[in-house]
């Protein structure tokens, strides 16, 4: 898993990396445009609404939001790619973070129409991720979604089979959504739906 001061280091390589994988159909970044352009119609549908993202890293998808009218704020725990986030997104309110500490004081008391993350929530074991999305919901404004577009497998078998495919570059320090899973212990707390939009990655839909 890569520290902080990894993701420093990663932010100006960032987006390339991410291009090559997907391009070649890849674990851990196959299907990445579908999983970033699912959750920018989605958001789109409401506008000028307020956005939480967390984990924005280099902006991709809430400099898009942004310029369409959209208030930001954002949590990340990389200078460097909240110094790259900023210069897309002036008027944004970016915050240096660590969601292994929960959510910022200066958070918990707003409201949002949309909370989205993109692979970001993999870097929280299966139980702190339960409980950071728990702690999402009393963020979400009257029709407000949580939007979570992340590598993610169906079962916990296709989570095996991508692994064994992928051996040489898998990381074994990261978490990885199995839906079956996340939505069977989350369906008393709020509604889950996930949509699988590759073999190693989809969009999680969470209403309360």
């Amino acid at each position: 898993m890569l520290s902080k001061q990894g993701f420093d280091l990663w932010a100006n390589d960032y987006d390339q990396t991410v291009q090559v994988s997907e391009n070649n159909d890849l674990y851990p970044f196959a299907g990445y445009k579908k999983i970033i352009n699912t959750i920018f119609n989605e958001v789109m549908q409401k506008k000028q609404s307020t956005v939480l993202d967390i984990g924005f890293g280099t902006a991709v998808l809430a400099s898009k939001l942004y310029d369409n009218g959209h208030q930001v704020d954002g949590l990340d725990f990389s200078a460097k790619m909240i110094a790259i986030a900023q210069t897309k997104m002036p008027m944004a309110n970016l915050l240096e973070w660590d969601i292994s500490n929960g959510l910022p004081e200066n958070i918990v008391s707003n409201q949002y129409d949309a909370i989205i993350s993109t692979y970001t929530l993999h870097h929280l074991t299966d139980e702190g991720k339960l409980t950071f999305i728990k702690n999402l919901l009393p963020l979400l404004s009257e029709g407000g979604k949580i939007f979570i577009g992340d590598i993610a497998f169906q079962t916990r078998e296709a989570l095996h089979i991508c692994r064994d495919a992928s051996r040489a570059y898998w990381d074994d320090d990261e978490f990885y959504f199995v839906a079956d899973e996340m939505t069977a212990a989350i369906k008393d707390e709020c509604r889950c739906e996930f949509y699988p939009l590759s073999h190693c990655g989809g969009v999680f839909v969470i209403t309360r």
